[in-house]
């Protein structure tokens, strides 16, 4: 054992170290071994900087855009809301489709690009249902390392271990070879995070979000709920052909309409009212509508024409993506301070609507046009989320206190929904059919997702999180060292050494665990690269088939769920899961036990080690 081999396991240790004790950061500690690994001797400079030309380093930061893009179109949001009306409010409904959806998205596609796109979706369900994150980000990125275990296109080690029994002129895996030992590590990976996930308690919802206001909340506040309608214009409704936001609307009917909801194309499409084009009324529109005390009555749908539909979450709640509620106040020094709210033109000066004051504690219930305003008054505005923040800028007439829990989830490019469909609909193709490779793939529908306007600039440079990329650039050089200074041949020379004669089932054992134990500190491709020549070279030894050998190796390249580490998915989910080094290695290890024995009992079945 040489020096640099030393010193290399000895910056590995302490990297471990670190990452379990939580300090510094995952992505300082990242930053200190590219420093310390050209300082040492053990790797050249640009050897410890070739994680940051590393094609899937690429891939990750351009799948976070492809994420955010489809959180901002609503695609995301969508996806929960199915995830959440199927599973109600069983959180173990809720986790079992959550698994089995994500792991067979994987199975076609990235399963780092599928995590990417769920944590938003994650995190939505979580508020809406007050679970804890922690609960369901770990289930999250166990389906998604499962996935790898589906089909033969999941995951690179998959092909890398077939590509070796190619070479070596075996047959190779047919496409669905492993599929059956990856729903079985799926049927039992549902069971055990339905035990495990009490290990995960803490940090509940409430612990940060209920201080935070909702629409629920804003809405009792201002006594908005016996206002709120949704009203479908008939054929002879005197509102067809006017604008939503006339002031003649207000004026003569009371009705102050916040969004127009319209079918196009088969998809529904909702225009807020406060946005200052030429849109109009038509036969069979929906109104989303705040009705004051004097439009309402018995009389409304027979004046108007219209007929109430059901409410259901209610208007503000069911719109809360794009139309924004918030409350804001009046500094001394306000120009609004004695002004009516007519007077402000709120609508046409800043594009949101007054729906609610209050005078202290009092609630204003007469008609708001014709109220003056006093300092300590708070008004409840409503407008898209993007006028919103306008509205609270520094240095202006209003000051926006904190923006409710709903801002999380604002869709401000609803309407580009089939297009941010299509553009992940090109990426996937091009990933399962291998035209380019993943990252070009990726980057393909970063640039369409653009042109569609899903997402601009600068929503994208924001969506990328850099401290999860630096932490994967820090820890891919250790693969480059370790084999560099020859741990990686000293631990496979003492492998066949040390299984080459022990019976079929303890050489299965042996080859995962040492396979799985390096997969925690080396990506799972580089992993199956070094054991795929190794288990079929131990079957040759054996006058065994190679397949057993080979398929241990796949299973146990995808159970990399011991450490955030392990995997890209893991790390993804780090921090919004508000997990430590320790959760996974308490949760992950006796899971991938689970792995082991499926990998051991399960395999020789299917895969005779004696055909």
């Amino acid at each position: 054992m040489n020096a640099h081999l030393l010193i290399t396991l000895g910056l590995l240790a302490a990297a471990i170290a670190m990452f379990a004790i939580g300090r510094p950061r995952l992505d300082v500690v990242a930053v200190l071994m590219i420093v310390l690994l050209p300082i040492t001797g053990v790797l050249t400079v640009p050897e410890t900087l070739s994680g940051f030309a590393d094609q899937n380093v690429v891939l990750i930061g351009a799948l976070f855009v492809v994420g955010e893009a489809l959180s901002r179109t609503g695609v995301t949001y969508r996806l929960g809301d199915w995830l959440s009306r199927t599973a109600g409010t069983s959180s173990t409904r809720l986790l079992v489709l959550l698994m089995v959806c994500v792991a067979l998205l994987g199975a076609v596609m990235s399963s780092t690009g599928v995590v990417a796109i769920f944590i938003p979706v994650v995190l939505s369900i979580a508020r809406r249902l007050r679970v804890s994150p922690r609960q369901l980000m770990m289930p999250l990125s166990f389906a998604a390392l499962i996935s790898g275990m589906l089909t033969l296109i999941a995951t690179a080690p998959n092909l890398v271990v077939d590509a070796e029994l190619r070479r070596l002129g075996h047959a190779g895996f047919g496409f669905f070879t492993i599929t059956p030992f990856g729903l079985a590590v799926l049927v039992l990976g549902i069971v055990y995070l339905l035990f495990a996930r009490r290990w995960l308690a803490g940090g509940e919802v409430g612990e940060s979000e209920a201080e935070r206001a909702t629409f629920p909340a804003l809405i009792a506040k201002y006594g908005l709920a016996a206002r709120e309608r949704r009203l479908r214009v008939g054929r002879r409704s005197p509102l067809i052909g006017l604008v939503p936001n006339a002031a003649e609307v207000r004026r003569e009917y009371g009705l102050r309409i916040l969004a127009v909801e319209r079918s196009r194309w088969g998809q529904k499409t909702l225009t807020l009212g406060t946005e200052p084009h030429g849109l109009t009324v038509r036969a069979g529109d929906v109104l989303l509508a705040d009705v004051s005390g004097e439009g309402a009555g018995p009389s409304l749908e027979r004046r108007l024409g219209i007929a109430e539909l059901p409410l259901g979450d209610g208007v503000f709640v069911q719109t809360s993506r794009e139309l924004g509620l918030a409350e804001i106040i009046l500094p001394p020094n306000s120009g609004a301070l004695g002004r009516t709210v007519a007077e402000l033109r709120m609508h046409h000066d800043y594009e949101v609507d007054v729906i609610g004051i209050r005078h202290g504690s009092t609630v204003v219930s007469r008609a708001l046009a014709t109220e003056r305003l006093r300092l300590g008054d708070t008004l409840l505005v409503v407008g898209s989320w993007e006028a919103i923040r306008r509205l609270g800028a520094p240095g202006g007439d209003f000051i926006a206190l904190e923006l409710p829990a709903e801002v999380e989830e604002r869709v401000p490019a609803a309407s580009r929904a089939p297009l941010a469909l299509l553009s992940l609909a090109v990426m996937i193709a091009l990933m399962v059919t291998g035209i380019v490779p993943n990252f070009v793939a990726a980057l393909i529908a970063c640039l369409l997702m653009g042109l569609f306007g899903c997402i601009d600039l600068a929503a994208a440079y924001r969506a990328i999180h850099w401290p999860t990329l630096l932490l994967i650039v820090g820890m891919l050089p250790f693969a480059v060292a370790l084999e560099k200074t020859g741990g990686i041949d000293l631990a496979a020379s003492g492998l066949v050494d040390w299984l080459g004669g022990a019976a079929p089932s303890l050489i299965l054992t042996g080859l995962f665990v040492v396979t799985a134990a390096i997969g925690m500190f080396v990506s799972n491709t580089a992993t199956a690269v070094l054991m795929a020549p190794i288990a079929i070279s131990i079957a040759s030894h054996l006058g065994a088939s190679p397949y057993p050998f080979a398929m241990v190796v796949v299973l146990a390249a995808s159970a990399a769920f011991i450490t955030p580490v392990s995997s890209p998915v893991n790390t993804l989910v780090l921090d919004p899961g508000r997990y430590r080094f320790g959760d996974f290695v308490k949760v992950g290890a006796p899971f991938t036990v689970v792995v082991l024995l499926v990998a051991v009992f399960l395999v020789p079945v299917l895969l005779p080690i004696h055909p």
